[in-house]
């Protein structure tokens, strides 16, 4: 028999969160506890977010947890393309007792930073900068940039 055949029951800690509210732009760690309740061991097959602003903090999607353990999955959220009152689901895939999936979620309010919405070039331009502006070092500022002729163009000299 296979491991997955084998049903079993998940408890997850603080299912249904409501978070405080953040700014527009920040990035916040959202740590769930998962924990084998069950007589077999969890096996996590998948786990697929409603949101690309959701990334899986460990390259795991596939996972196991042994009876009667937990493990903490932890998301994090960039909140940079998100306004408002915003809902993210997380669905997880495994040898559930009451179906092949198993859906976790969290709500949180994203607030501008400024009375305008940045767009996403003001976006890009500060995530540089908090790298330490490596980039630009590099490949010099947009700004400064030079200019060219048609002709040199044409020529295939710019």
């Amino acid at each position: 028999m296979n491991v997955l055949d084998k049903k079993t029951s998940v408890e997850v800690e603080d299912n249904d969160r409501h978070y405080y509210p953040i700014l527009a732009g920040q990035k916040k760690d959202i740590p769930f506890r998962l924990k084998n309740t069950g007589e077999n061991p969890l096996m996590i097959t998948d786990i697929i977010t409603s949101c690309g602003c959701l990334k899986i903090n460990s390259d795991e999607k596939t996972f196991s947890i042994p009876v009667g353990k937990e493990r903490i999955l932890t998301l994090r959220y960039n909140s940079a393309k998100n306004v408002g009152y915003v809902k993210h689901y997380i669905t997880l895939y495994g040898n559930f007792e009451k179906g092949p999936m198993k859906e976790i979620m969290f709500d949180i309010n994203v607030v501008p930073q400024a009375l305008y919405t940045q767009d996403y070039e003001e976006l890009y331009q500060l995530d540089m900068e908090k790298e330490g502006g490596v980039k630009r070092l590099v490949d010099g500022d947009e700004s400064e940039k030079g200019y060219y002729m048609a002709e040199d163009f044409k020529k295939g000299i710019y």
